[in-house]
Protein backbone atom coordinates (compact mmCIF):
# COMPACT_ATOMS: atom_id res chain seq x y z
CA UNK A 1 0.00 0.00 0.00
CA UNK A 2 1.35 3.44 -0.97
CA UNK A 3 2.01 5.66 2.05
CA UNK A 4 -0.49 8.48 2.49
CA UNK A 5 1.35 11.81 2.66
CA UNK A 6 -1.10 14.50 3.71
CA UNK A 7 -0.71 18.27 3.88
CA UNK A 8 -3.17 20.29 5.98
CA UNK A 9 -3.26 24.01 5.14
CA UNK A 10 -4.73 26.50 7.60
CA UNK A 11 -3.23 29.97 7.23
CA UNK A 12 -5.60 32.19 9.25
CA UNK A 13 -6.30 33.07 12.91
CA UNK A 14 -5.23 31.08 15.95
CA UNK A 15 -8.76 29.92 16.80
CA UNK A 16 -9.28 28.67 13.24
CA UNK A 17 -5.97 26.80 13.36
CA UNK A 18 -6.88 25.17 16.67
CA UNK A 19 -10.18 23.82 15.31
CA UNK A 20 -8.12 22.01 12.66
CA UNK A 21 -6.11 20.07 15.29
CA UNK A 22 -8.48 17.06 15.33
CA UNK A 23 -7.59 16.28 11.69
CA UNK A 24 -4.00 14.98 12.18
CA UNK A 25 -5.16 12.78 15.05
CA UNK A 26 -7.99 11.24 13.05
CA UNK A 27 -5.74 10.72 10.01
CA UNK A 28 -3.25 8.80 12.17
CA UNK A 29 -6.05 6.70 13.68
CA UNK A 30 -7.01 5.59 10.17
CA UNK A 31 -3.48 5.34 8.76
CA UNK A 32 -0.85 5.15 11.55
CA UNK A 33 1.98 5.12 8.99
CA UNK A 34 0.76 8.21 7.14
CA UNK A 35 3.03 11.25 6.91
CA UNK A 36 1.15 14.36 8.09
CA UNK A 37 2.39 17.94 7.68
CA UNK A 38 0.73 21.27 8.40
CA UNK A 39 1.26 24.48 6.45
CA UNK A 40 0.53 27.39 8.80
CA UNK A 41 1.66 30.93 9.48
CA UNK A 42 4.77 31.30 11.58
CA UNK A 43 2.92 32.88 14.51
CA UNK A 44 0.56 29.90 14.84
CA UNK A 45 3.06 27.04 14.39
CA UNK A 46 3.45 26.75 18.19
CA UNK A 47 -0.03 25.20 18.28
CA UNK A 48 1.36 22.04 16.67
CA UNK A 49 4.67 21.77 18.55
CA UNK A 50 4.91 18.40 20.37
CA UNK A 51 1.83 17.13 18.53
CA UNK A 52 2.48 13.38 18.15
CA UNK A 53 0.27 13.23 15.05
CA UNK A 54 2.14 15.91 13.07
CA UNK A 55 5.38 14.87 11.38
CA UNK A 56 6.37 18.29 10.08
CA UNK A 57 5.36 21.94 10.51
CA UNK A 58 5.93 24.11 7.44
CA UNK A 59 5.73 27.88 8.08
CA UNK A 60 4.06 29.61 5.17
CA UNK A 61 6.57 32.48 5.52
CA UNK A 62 9.31 30.07 4.36
CA UNK A 63 7.71 30.09 0.92
CA UNK A 64 8.24 32.76 -1.72
CA UNK A 65 5.50 34.35 -3.81
CA UNK A 66 6.71 37.64 -5.29
CA UNK A 67 7.77 36.56 -8.80
CA UNK A 68 7.51 33.53 -11.07
CA UNK A 69 11.01 32.30 -10.18
CA UNK A 70 10.34 32.72 -6.48
CA UNK A 71 6.96 31.01 -6.75
CA UNK A 72 8.45 27.98 -8.46
CA UNK A 73 11.16 27.77 -5.82
CA UNK A 74 8.31 27.31 -3.36
CA UNK A 75 6.72 24.74 -5.65
CA UNK A 76 10.03 22.86 -5.61
CA UNK A 77 10.10 22.92 -1.78
CA UNK A 78 6.60 21.47 -1.50
CA UNK A 79 7.16 18.97 -4.31
CA UNK A 80 10.05 17.40 -2.36
CA UNK A 81 7.58 16.11 0.22
CA UNK A 82 5.73 14.05 -2.40
CA UNK A 83 2.35 14.73 -0.83
CA UNK A 84 -0.49 12.51 -2.05
CA UNK A 85 -3.32 14.60 -0.52
CA UNK A 86 -3.88 18.19 0.56
CA UNK A 87 -6.67 19.73 2.60
CA UNK A 88 -7.13 23.45 1.89
CA UNK A 89 -9.28 24.56 4.82
CA UNK A 90 -9.21 28.17 3.61
CA UNK A 91 -8.51 28.07 -0.15
CA UNK A 92 -6.77 31.04 -1.77
CA UNK A 93 -5.45 31.45 -5.29
CA UNK A 94 -1.84 31.35 -4.14
CA UNK A 95 -2.27 28.21 -2.09
CA UNK A 96 -4.37 26.59 -4.79
CA UNK A 97 -1.79 27.10 -7.54
CA UNK A 98 1.11 26.23 -5.25
CA UNK A 99 -0.37 22.81 -4.49
CA UNK A 100 -1.45 22.25 -8.10
CA UNK A 101 2.03 22.86 -9.52
CA UNK A 102 3.55 20.85 -6.66
CA UNK A 103 1.99 17.75 -8.15
CA UNK A 104 -0.40 16.89 -5.32
CA UNK A 105 -2.95 14.84 -7.16
CA UNK A 106 -5.79 14.79 -4.62
CA UNK A 107 -6.53 18.31 -3.37
CA UNK A 108 -9.67 19.22 -1.44
CA UNK A 109 -11.07 22.69 -0.87
CA UNK A 110 -14.23 24.47 0.22
CA UNK A 111 -16.74 25.77 -2.30
CA UNK A 112 -16.54 25.92 -6.09
CA UNK A 113 -14.41 28.89 -7.06
CA UNK A 114 -13.20 29.17 -10.65
CA UNK A 115 -9.51 28.76 -9.79
CA UNK A 116 -10.38 25.52 -8.01
CA UNK A 117 -12.45 24.28 -10.94
CA UNK A 118 -9.67 24.74 -13.52
CA UNK A 119 -7.13 22.97 -11.27
CA UNK A 120 -9.41 19.97 -10.60
CA UNK A 121 -9.85 20.50 -6.87
CA UNK A 122 -12.31 18.20 -5.11
CA UNK A 123 -14.94 20.23 -3.29
CA UNK A 124 -16.65 20.10 0.07
CA UNK A 125 -19.82 22.14 -0.37
CA UNK A 126 -20.99 24.39 2.48
CA UNK A 127 -23.78 26.21 0.67
CA UNK A 128 -26.39 24.35 2.72
CA UNK A 129 -24.99 25.84 5.91
CA UNK A 130 -26.18 24.22 9.12
CA UNK A 131 -25.35 26.43 12.12
CA UNK A 132 -25.79 23.46 14.44
CA UNK A 133 -22.50 21.99 13.15
CA UNK A 134 -19.17 23.13 14.52
CA UNK A 135 -16.44 24.68 12.36
CA UNK A 136 -14.18 21.78 13.38
CA UNK A 137 -16.80 19.39 12.00
CA UNK A 138 -16.90 21.28 8.70
CA UNK A 139 -13.10 21.12 8.54
CA UNK A 140 -13.20 17.38 9.20
CA UNK A 141 -15.41 16.98 6.12
CA UNK A 142 -12.27 17.25 4.00
CA UNK A 143 -10.77 14.24 5.80
CA UNK A 144 -14.07 12.39 5.45
CA UNK A 145 -13.79 12.96 1.71
CA UNK A 146 -10.90 10.47 1.62
CA UNK A 147 -12.53 7.87 3.87
CA UNK A 148 -11.78 9.05 7.41
CA UNK A 149 -15.12 8.58 9.18
CA UNK A 150 -14.22 10.66 12.23
CA UNK A 151 -16.71 11.63 14.93
CA UNK A 152 -14.26 12.96 17.52
CA UNK A 153 -13.66 16.65 16.83
CA UNK A 154 -12.20 17.61 20.21
CA UNK A 155 -9.28 20.01 19.85
CA UNK A 156 -5.87 19.49 21.42
CA UNK A 157 -2.53 21.13 22.16
CA UNK A 158 0.26 18.92 23.48
CA UNK A 159 2.81 19.89 26.14
CA UNK A 160 6.20 18.30 26.68
CA UNK A 161 7.05 16.79 30.06
CA UNK A 162 9.25 19.82 30.81
CA UNK A 163 6.37 22.16 29.95
CA UNK A 164 4.03 20.20 32.21
CA UNK A 165 6.53 20.68 35.04
CA UNK A 166 6.55 24.42 34.29
CA UNK A 167 2.75 24.46 34.46
CA UNK A 168 2.77 22.91 37.91
CA UNK A 169 5.34 25.44 39.17
CA UNK A 170 3.44 28.41 37.72
CA UNK A 171 0.11 27.18 39.07
CA UNK A 172 1.60 26.68 42.53
CA UNK A 173 3.12 30.16 42.49
CA UNK A 174 -0.16 31.81 41.51
CA UNK A 175 -2.48 29.79 43.70
CA UNK A 176 -0.25 29.58 46.79
CA UNK A 177 -1.42 25.98 46.90
CA UNK A 178 -5.09 26.70 47.55
CA UNK A 179 -6.60 29.44 45.38
CA UNK A 180 -8.44 28.86 42.12
CA UNK A 181 -6.56 30.59 39.29
CA UNK A 182 -9.06 32.53 37.16
CA UNK A 183 -7.87 33.95 33.85
CA UNK A 184 -9.53 36.80 31.99
CA UNK A 185 -8.77 37.51 28.36
CA UNK A 186 -9.91 41.09 27.82
CA UNK A 187 -9.44 41.53 24.07
CA UNK A 188 -10.99 39.78 21.07
CA UNK A 189 -9.36 41.52 18.10
CA UNK A 190 -12.85 42.65 17.07
CA UNK A 191 -13.55 39.06 16.02
CA UNK A 192 -16.54 38.65 18.34
CA UNK A 193 -18.82 40.64 20.68
CA UNK A 194 -16.95 41.61 23.82
CA UNK A 195 -17.26 43.70 26.99
CA UNK A 196 -15.51 47.07 27.18
CA UNK A 197 -12.53 47.65 29.49
CA UNK A 198 -14.52 49.33 32.27
CA UNK A 199 -16.88 46.34 32.40
CA UNK A 200 -13.94 43.97 32.73
CA UNK A 201 -12.56 46.15 35.53
CA UNK A 202 -15.92 45.93 37.28
CA UNK A 203 -15.93 42.14 36.80
CA UNK A 204 -12.41 41.85 38.21
CA UNK A 205 -13.44 43.84 41.27
CA UNK A 206 -16.41 41.52 41.80
CA UNK A 207 -14.19 38.44 41.50
CA UNK A 208 -11.52 39.81 43.85
CA UNK A 209 -14.06 39.84 46.68
CA UNK A 210 -13.68 36.08 46.73
CA UNK A 211 -10.38 35.40 48.53
CA UNK A 212 -10.29 31.92 47.00
CA UNK A 213 -9.71 33.37 43.51
CA UNK A 214 -6.42 34.50 42.03
CA UNK A 215 -6.92 36.74 38.98
CA UNK A 216 -4.67 36.49 35.90
CA UNK A 217 -5.09 38.74 32.85
CA UNK A 218 -3.87 36.75 29.85
CA UNK A 219 -3.63 39.41 27.11
CA UNK A 220 -0.37 40.37 25.43
CA UNK A 221 -1.33 44.04 25.48
CA UNK A 222 -3.14 45.46 28.49
CA UNK A 223 -5.54 48.46 28.33
CA UNK A 224 -4.25 51.30 30.55
CA UNK A 225 -7.17 51.15 33.00
CA UNK A 226 -6.46 47.44 33.65
CA UNK A 227 -2.71 47.74 34.21
CA UNK A 228 -0.98 47.30 37.56
CA UNK A 229 -4.04 46.12 39.46
CA UNK A 230 -3.18 44.95 42.96
CA UNK A 231 -2.89 41.18 43.26
CA UNK A 232 -3.41 40.57 39.52
CA UNK A 233 -0.87 38.69 37.37
CA UNK A 234 0.03 39.65 33.76
CA UNK A 235 2.13 36.72 32.46
CA UNK A 236 1.64 37.06 28.70
CA UNK A 237 2.84 40.63 28.10
CA UNK A 238 5.22 40.45 25.10
CA UNK A 239 5.24 36.65 25.45
CA UNK A 240 5.67 34.15 22.62
CA UNK A 241 2.65 32.06 21.74
CA UNK A 242 4.25 28.92 23.15
CA UNK A 243 5.01 30.58 26.50
CA UNK A 244 1.47 31.95 26.53
CA UNK A 245 0.15 28.42 25.94
CA UNK A 246 2.03 27.25 29.05
CA UNK A 247 0.48 30.10 31.03
CA UNK A 248 -3.01 29.26 29.76
CA UNK A 249 -2.43 25.65 30.84
CA UNK A 250 -1.68 26.96 34.35
CA UNK A 251 -5.20 28.35 34.77
CA UNK A 252 -8.11 26.64 36.46
CA UNK A 253 -10.59 28.58 34.31
CA UNK A 254 -10.53 31.19 31.55
CA UNK A 255 -13.24 33.85 31.14
CA UNK A 256 -13.34 35.46 27.69
CA UNK A 257 -15.40 36.25 24.66
CA UNK A 258 -15.38 33.89 21.66
CA UNK A 259 -11.74 34.26 20.64
CA UNK A 260 -8.46 32.43 20.07
CA UNK A 261 -7.45 32.19 23.77
CA UNK A 262 -10.76 30.44 24.49
CA UNK A 263 -9.81 27.76 21.95
CA UNK A 264 -6.28 27.53 23.38
CA UNK A 265 -7.68 26.90 26.86
CA UNK A 266 -10.19 24.35 25.56
CA UNK A 267 -7.49 22.48 23.63
CA UNK A 268 -5.48 22.26 26.87
CA UNK A 269 -8.46 20.91 28.84
CA UNK A 270 -8.78 24.10 30.91
CA UNK A 271 -12.30 25.08 32.00
CA UNK A 272 -13.76 28.02 30.08
CA UNK A 273 -16.59 30.48 30.60
CA UNK A 274 -17.27 32.13 27.25
CA UNK A 275 -19.50 35.04 26.22
CA UNK A 276 -21.30 34.55 22.92
CA UNK A 277 -23.97 36.59 21.21
CA UNK A 278 -27.18 35.09 19.84
CA UNK A 279 -26.51 35.70 16.13
CA UNK A 280 -26.40 32.52 14.05
CA UNK A 281 -22.97 33.34 12.55
CA UNK A 282 -21.52 33.65 16.07
CA UNK A 283 -23.31 30.66 17.55
CA UNK A 284 -21.46 28.54 20.14
CA UNK A 285 -22.75 25.57 18.16
CA UNK A 286 -20.48 26.80 15.37
CA UNK A 287 -17.55 28.33 17.28
CA UNK A 288 -17.78 27.08 20.88
CA UNK A 289 -14.98 25.40 22.86
CA UNK A 290 -14.50 21.68 22.30
CA UNK A 291 -13.41 18.84 24.57
CA UNK A 292 -13.16 20.73 27.87
CA UNK A 293 -15.54 21.53 30.77
CA UNK A 294 -17.16 24.78 29.68
CA UNK A 295 -20.02 27.20 30.26
CA UNK A 296 -21.56 29.41 27.58
CA UNK A 297 -22.92 32.81 28.63
CA UNK A 298 -25.26 34.71 26.29
CA UNK A 299 -27.18 37.97 26.69
CA UNK A 300 -30.86 38.03 27.52
CA UNK A 301 -33.22 36.56 25.00
CA UNK A 302 -34.44 39.72 23.26
CA UNK A 303 -31.13 41.60 23.37
CA UNK A 304 -30.01 40.97 19.79
CA UNK A 305 -33.32 42.08 18.31
CA UNK A 306 -33.78 45.23 20.41
CA UNK A 307 -30.42 46.69 21.55
CA UNK A 308 -27.53 44.96 19.76
CA UNK A 309 -26.11 46.94 16.78
CA UNK A 310 -26.36 43.78 14.68
CA UNK A 311 -22.62 43.77 13.92
CA UNK A 312 -20.71 41.27 16.09
CA UNK A 313 -17.44 43.07 15.40
CA UNK A 314 -18.54 46.17 17.31
CA UNK A 315 -21.03 44.77 19.81
CA UNK A 316 -20.08 45.44 23.46
CA UNK A 317 -23.04 43.74 25.17
CA UNK A 318 -24.21 47.22 26.13
CA UNK A 319 -26.61 47.16 29.08
CA UNK A 320 -26.00 43.45 29.70
CA UNK A 321 -23.04 43.61 32.07
CA UNK A 322 -24.87 42.81 35.32
CA UNK A 323 -26.74 39.93 33.70
CA UNK A 324 -23.55 38.48 32.18
CA UNK A 325 -21.52 39.01 35.39
CA UNK A 326 -24.14 37.23 37.47
CA UNK A 327 -24.03 34.24 35.12
CA UNK A 328 -20.24 34.21 35.05
CA UNK A 329 -20.05 34.17 38.84
CA UNK A 330 -22.71 31.48 39.04
CA UNK A 331 -20.72 29.38 36.56
CA UNK A 332 -17.56 29.79 38.64
CA UNK A 333 -19.47 28.70 41.72
CA UNK A 334 -20.66 25.61 39.88
CA UNK A 335 -17.10 24.82 38.77
CA UNK A 336 -15.52 25.44 42.17
CA UNK A 337 -17.54 24.22 45.14
CA UNK A 338 -20.69 26.35 45.31
CA UNK A 339 -21.07 25.85 49.06
CA UNK A 340 -17.60 26.95 50.20
CA UNK A 341 -16.76 29.56 47.64
CA UNK A 342 -20.03 31.15 46.63
CA UNK A 343 -19.93 34.85 45.81
CA UNK A 344 -22.95 37.09 45.89
CA UNK A 345 -23.33 39.58 43.06
CA UNK A 346 -23.59 43.17 44.27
Amino acid sequence: MIQKRILIVRQDRIGDVIVSTPIPREVKKKWPDAFVAVLVKNYSKDIFINNPYVDEIIPIEDLEWEGIKEFFRSVKKIRRYKFTHAFMLLPTKKINYLLFFSGIRYRIGVGKKFFQFITFVKSVDRHKYNPLRHEADYSMDQARKIGINAKDISTEIHLSDAEKDDVEKIKLGWSAGSKHVIGLNISSGNSAPNLIGSDYLNLINKLRRNKNYKIVITDNNIPPKLKNLEGVEYPNISSSLRNSIINFASLDCLISSSTGPMHIAAALGVKTISMFCNLTACSPKLWGPLGNPHKIIQPQKNYCGQICPGDPHICTFSGQFEFLAENIIQSLNEFFSPVKHSLAVK
